[in-house]
């Protein structure tokens, strides 16, 4: 049958020799599945400069959606969304020149870490009260009668199996 060629950007494989791996290279939907792939990885300062320099797409704004989609050469970005993302470019900005000042900066505001504080602690409240109520016991539906299940699949004792007293394992 022959080599095969894996692309991991389209997650297709094909044949692989010259001809084919140079029309799957230099096509339009690895070029832009190559290019969504590196896009995941920009920094906030290149997209904000980028979308900065785009028109909005009238389209988008007017419907909420566009035919283009990603490659729409107009902004899809609102007011909101670029203000959020020059807040987020100045705060990298300022973690940076702090590092570079060699102050230690904490990861977040006290407000983030008590907001994650209080989620965590809501979570084990609940798991701790799911964990006190003990489940009953209950065989899935379509099982044959408890007394023609073989001893592996019967459900325990209610204070569990006895333990001879001179067992020894291993």
């Amino acid at each position: 049958m022959g080599k095969r060629y894996f692309c991991d950007y389209c997650d297709r494989s094909f044949q692989d020799n010259l001809h084919n791996r140079k029309k799957h290279l230099n096509g339009v939907q690895h070029l832009r599945a190559k290019r969504l792939w590196y896009d995941l990885f920009r920094d906030a300062a290149a997209i904000l400069q980028e979308e900065q320099t785009k028109k909005p797409c009238r389209k988008f704004l007017q419907t909420g959606q566009c035919d283009f989609g990603s490659n729409c050469r107009f902004s899809h970005m609102t007011e909101q969304d670029l203000e959020k993302l020059s807040a987020q470019v100045q705060g990298e900005q300022r973690s940076k020149e702090l590092r570079q000042e060699g102050a230690d900066v904490p990861p977040g505001t006290i407000e983030d870490w008590l907001e994650k504080r209080a989620k965590r602690l809501s979570t084990a409240q609940s798991n701790s009260a799911l964990l006190e109520k003990p489940v009953p016991f209950q065989y899935p539906p379509g099982w044959p009668p408890v007394q023609d299940l073989p001893p592996s699949l019967q459900a325990p004792p209610p204070g569990g199996w006895p333990v001879p007293p001179n067992l020894q394992w291993g």
